[in-house]
Parts: C-alpha cells; structure tokens; sequence
C-alpha cells in the first residue's frame, strides 16, 4: 500500500516553490528573527502561497568565506521552508537553530508579529 506525503510534506513544498517562485527574496521579506546575541534565527516572507517562514535546522555557515563544518561523507542539513499559516490541527511550534543552540518559534507570535511595524523581531519580543 503506497502512501501519500503527509500534510507537513505538502505544505513544505508549498513554500519551496513560493519561495522558488520569488524574484527578490530581498523584498519580500517581511521579518528576520534575532536572538539576544544578534543571531540570525529566522525569517518571514511574503509570497503568493501566503507567508513563508524559513528556518536553519542546525550549524550554518556565515558568509561567503565560511564552510559547512562538516566532515567528509557528511551532509549539511538544508533550510527549513514552511508556510507559516499551517492548518488546523497543526503543531504551533517551528524548530529553529541558531549559534546559542536549538530554539522554538511560535507560528501564532510571528503570525501576530507580521501586523507590527519593525523588521526585525529578537526572540524575547515573541
């Protein structure tokens, strides 16, 4: 019996192809997510399937000149695309990851976070 992608799968790759679907990822979005130390933890765009949250699952890289730390054979887990409004039933919390550790962002906070003025939101304002 085959079976179908489940509704997370689904809504992923909703967001992977709004995002696909961008010109100016620049431009349409709509807040970075900080924590205390300034770490890039997330963000939210605007796109034709709805908002779009993006999120690093684990260790990244920095800028152009940094590397993956990532041993040979190894994989670097990819960006974490989803759409931010989920459904009903769907679980409110979004892993996320920065240089402090693994922390958990709330669909409901950023969804409230989206009608506020500022772009960029630290974790504690969530």
């Amino acid at each position: 019996m085959a079976t179908g992608p489940t509704h997370t799968q689904t809504r992923q790759h909703l967001a992977e192809r709004a995002m696909a679907a961008l010109g100016d990822t620049a431009a349409a979005e709509r807040i970075t997510v900080q924590c205390a130390r300034s770490h890039h933890v997330a963000a939210v765009y605007t796109t034709d399937a709805g908002p779009v949250v993006l999120t690093h699952p684990g260790p990244h890289a920095h800028g152009s000149k940094d590397f993956v730390d990532t041993g040979h054979h190894g994989s670097r887990r990819s960006d974490r695309l989803d759409l931010l409004d989920a459904g009903r039933g769907a679980d409110d919390t979004i892993p996320a990851w920065c240089d402090c550790g693994p922390v958990d962002l709330s669909r409901s906070a950023l969804r409230q976070r989206l009608t506020h003025p500022g772009r960029t939101v630290r974790l504690t304002e969530l």
